[in-house]
């Protein structure tokens, strides 16, 4: 506790600047000399009066401060993240918490400041240096009497104190927790984000012991793979170790590989014993279906862009004379080619990546048969695009088929002609393929 009281100090205020009162004396001081060496007579109260009136000029007078005392600080610091979750930890740090603030609140002169520390945002753990950093950023240092902080002891930003001031008191750190504690986890080192279909990946992981492990906990645990919840593929893997283990991805899409181990006995938390990762699975080759409803200049447009990807195999069908032209032309004498819908949109739909219905009216060309055998292709994994005009919000829009229920927006049947600026949502902010379009705007 910083000291009470009152304090008495003698100060100053000078009439003059201290220089002119300073070459006074010391001209009155010069005189007063030759006065005695002279023996001149009244030389004392001669100097006596010089000494009263230098000691007016310079203004003196007693300054009495009263105090009053502050109070130490004890800065308390209480882990509430995760693992403090486990059996018994959170029961001893209530308890130590109540310890303290009894021992705080029975001495005078001593105030308790508790701040207590959350899970980091996006997985990052147990900030306990960081918490206690900022705890003290908001008090004045020197009155920090001491650091207490209840903890497992886990922290993920060691070092974080040594980069700024040093410490204004002792830190101590209550250790919650048993000797006989241990745990077994599993960590993922490394995923692929995107794979090949067909190829082999591999993922990078590590079985880890921590605490006090017992000698029958053994060396080898046994994991558990499975994608998409599919059966089981089961290794016996050494602990403490960098494993790769291999994933083959049979669909395009997003595919969710789940890795697990056996529980063993006695460890403290079984939430760690799992984990999940997402690839998103890939074709060396990608095979684009491309239907053009009505000839037009753009159709030469789609077909360049597609082909000047060497892995793209386009199947391109135009329809060039619908069921409803009427020419009069025999069509012995016509040299098209009909159009294979049995083939392409039930037999072979699952061959395709991608399906681009260009300028696509519902003339009855596709039966609604066909059209619910694409909408149930992108919801098992595949896409369509969907390039329109005016026409999507006619009455032969492919809105008003069975697409109509996987597709992103639907017409009002009302056509605004304005200019309007796109922009990126935030959905498309995360795409790999729309993420930083918004740096290209003009």
């Amino acid at each position: 506790m910083i000291g009470a009281g009152n304090a008495f100090e003698l100060v100053f205020d000078p009439v003059l600047p201290w220089p002119v009162i300073l070459g006074a004396g010391a001209i009155g001081a010069v005189l007063l000399a030759l006065a005695v060496w002279r023996g001149l007579a009244g030389w004392t109260a001669r100097s006596l009066a010089m000494g009263v009136l230098i000691l007016a000029l310079s203004g003196p007078s007693v300054q009495i401060e009263e105090r009053d005392g502050l109070s130490d600080i004890l800065l308390v610091v209480v882990d509430d993240t995760a693992s403090q979750g486990l059996p018994g930890r959170a029961e001893q740090t209530r308890v130590a918490l109540d310890r303290i603030t009894a021992y705080a609140q029975a001495r005078e002169g001593l105030e308790l400041v508790v701040t207590r520390l959350a899970d980091a945002p996006d997985d990052g753990g147990t900030r306990l240096e960081s918490a206690i950093a900022a705890a003290l950023g908001d008090l004045p240092r020197d009155r920090v009497a001491g650091i207490i902080a209840l903890s497992d002891g886990v922290i993920h930003d060691a070092g974080a104190l040594g980069q700024g001031p040093a410490l204004p008191a002792p830190l101590h750190l209550l250790l919650t927790g048993r000797a006989s504690d241990w745990d077994r986890r599993l960590q993922v080192k490394a995923a692929p984000a995107f794979a090949i279909l067909g190829e082999r990946q591999m993922i990078v992981l590590r079985v880890e012991d921590e605490g006090a492990v017992p000698a029958d906990a053994g060396d080898s645990v046994t994991l558990a793979i499975s994608v998409d919840g599919g059966p089981e593929a089961l290794y016996d893997v050494p602990v403490g170790r960098d494993l790769n283990l291999p994933v083959t991805l049979t669909h395009g899409g997003q595919n969710v590989v789940r890795i697990a181990l056996d529980p063993a006995p006695g460890e403290l938390t079984t939430r760690n014993n799992a984990a999940v990762v997402q690839i998103n699975g890939v074709r060396d080759r990608l095979r684009v279906l491309l239907v053009t409803g009505t000839p037009h200049p753009g159709t030469r447009t789609w077909r360049n862009l597609l082909k000047s990807d060497a892995s793209v195999d386009l199947v391109h069908f135009t329809i060039l004379r619908p069921p409803d032209k009427q020419d009069g032309v025999p069509v012995s004498e016509l040299s098209l080619i009909a159009f294979p819908t049995q083939e392409l949109f039930i037999d072979k739909i699952g061959q395709f990546d991608l399906i681009i219905f260009d300028r696509y009216e519902l003339r009855g060309i596709l039966p609604a048969t066909y059209l619910s055998s694409v909408r149930d292709y992108v919801e098992q994994g595949g896409a369509v695009l969907v390039a329109a005009g005016p026409a999507y919000g006619s009455v032969g829009s492919l809105a008003r088929s069975p697409l109509g229920a996987i597709l992103p927006a639907l017409p009002t049947s009302q056509i605004r002609e304005a200019p309007f600026r796109p922009a990126v949502t935030e959905m498309g902010q995360r795409h790999p393929v729309t993420r930083g379009l918004e740096a290209a705007a003009p």
